[in-house]
């Protein structure tokens, strides 16, 4: 990790990041208490590690990134994102939206309101995406 990334983590975790991951992990394991959930508790636990440490890393579209359509990717994964989105993706949406707005009120926080926005749109719609270095 870059001398950059690691100081803009240290103070992502102080200035929001950290509950917010909590919030991600929250989800993972209410998903993952049901049985059914599981496939979301997966996306959930990948999305939280992403969230405590943001910066270095990115979110992209599997299909994109291999250049095939998989099963989350699919029809299957449309409609996984909108299970998700019933249950769980609209309150982490509206957590890291308001986080991003107390943020926006100054400079510094600035870049750490763009992130919170840009894991607001992960929120809604995680199923079929993956985190990779940026």
């Amino acid at each position: 990790m870059q001398p950059v990334s690691l100081l803009l983590n240290v103070l992502w975790i102080v200035l929001g990041g950290a509950y917010m991951a909590f919030g991600w992990l929250v989800a993972a394991v209410v998903m993952a208490i049901t049985i059914i959930g599981l496939p979301w508790a997966r996306a959930a636990f990948n999305i939280a590690a992403y969230t405590l440490l943001p910066f270095g890393s990115r979110a992209v579209r599997r299909d994109e990134l291999t250049g095939m359509e998989d099963v989350g990717t699919g029809p299957l994964g449309l409609l996984g994102n909108i299970i998700w989105f019933v249950l769980a993706g609209w309150w982490l949406a509206l957590g890291h939206l308001l986080t991003a707005i107390a943020l926006a009120v100054t400079i510094i926080g600035l870049p750490f309101a763009w992130a919170h926005l840009k894991l607001a749109g992960l929120a809604l719609w995680p199923i079929g995406k993956t985190i990779v270095p940026a």
